[in-house]
């Protein structure tokens, strides 16, 4: 189970994503810019842009005056070895963006259901932590070239049950795109956490990294991803990694399904995420 717990403390703060990105980060994903829409919207806003699929966090930046609602439908993480067969199933995880200028958008994540299943024990349920944030363009939101934003975020201890970072967490990430061609674009996410103790008391240092190449084939959009982590906790190092795909398909200007999978490439790694997921804008 601590495994699991490891990817409670790293993804829940990034829902971000998804990273409630199991995502929960929050994790985390990747979020890839969808360049399915190649066309600008009639509206005359920017393409639409979801933080999901994926770990990748995009750094473009909602149009002011606008509202995001980004949730996670069903993501399950599996952890099955070592004798251990867990599943955390989140449910219904959420990121709401708002556009507050051209540059600068606010967001908060919250998981209203997760659900943490051990074969031979008795479930847990409750909800996750709240995660609030904000994402501040370092380069021009709407250039058709290279793009960087700087993103920051804290996660408020108000889940229960056990189903959270346990306490305040919080961290920094540096959103980094560029387009490779009429519709391959790369995407880069290296990210510094503050997270909690294994212990329970104090904290320590979390270095996350996730690398994209996604694809537009119309109005969908496939993509692969390579995910880092190392966390420093004094009483025991650990370091994760998993090769993702994603997927997103544009059904109008506003509104985007999305599905991907995570999957482990070491045993400190659970086995797979499984999710789906839907983006509006309003």
């Amino acid at each position: 189970m601590r495994y699991l717990a490891l990817c409670l403390a790293l993804l829940l703060p990034a829902a971000a994503p998804a990273y409630a990105q199991t995502q929960a980060d929050a994790p985390a994903p990747a979020a890839t810019p969808s360049d399915a829409a190649a066309d600008a919207p009639s509206s005359g806003l920017r393409d639409f842009c979801a933080d999901r699929p994926g770990r990748a966090t995009p750094p473009c930046i909602l149009d002011a005056g606008h509202i995001q609602v980004e949730t996670a439908l069903d993501d399950a993480v599996f952890q099955h070895n070592d004798g251990a067969h867990a599943t955390l199933s989140t449910y219904g995880a959420t990121e709401v963006r708002f556009g507050i200028t051209s540059t600068l958008e606010a967001e908060v994540a919250w998981a209203p259901l997760v659900v943490d299943h051990e074969r031979g024990a008795s479930d847990r349920t409750g909800v996750g932590d709240l995660s609030v944030g904000f994402r501040a363009a370092l380069l021009p939101p709407s250039g058709d070239g290279p793009q960087v934003a700087l993103q920051a975020f804290v996660s408020a201890p108000t889940a229960t049950h056990g189903l959270g970072a346990g306490g305040w967490a919080g961290g920094a990430r540096l959103p980094i795109s560029a387009p490779l061609g009429k519709s391959l674009s790369f995407g880069m996410t290296p990210e510094v956490d503050v997270v909690r103790n294994a212990d329970g008391g104090g904290t320590h240092e979390a270095l996350i990294d996730a690398v994209s190449l996604s694809h537009a084939f119309g109005k969908l959009t496939l993509g692969v991803e390579a995910w880092g982590a190392f966390d420093d906790d004094p009483s025991h190092q650990t370091y994760q990694a998993t090769a993702d795909l994603t997927a997103a398909l544009m059904i109008d200007d506003n509104l985007q399904l999305d599905a991907g999978g995570n999957f482990g490439l070491n045993r400190a790694t659970p086995n797979a995420e499984i999710y789906v997921g839907i983006s509006r804008r309003f």
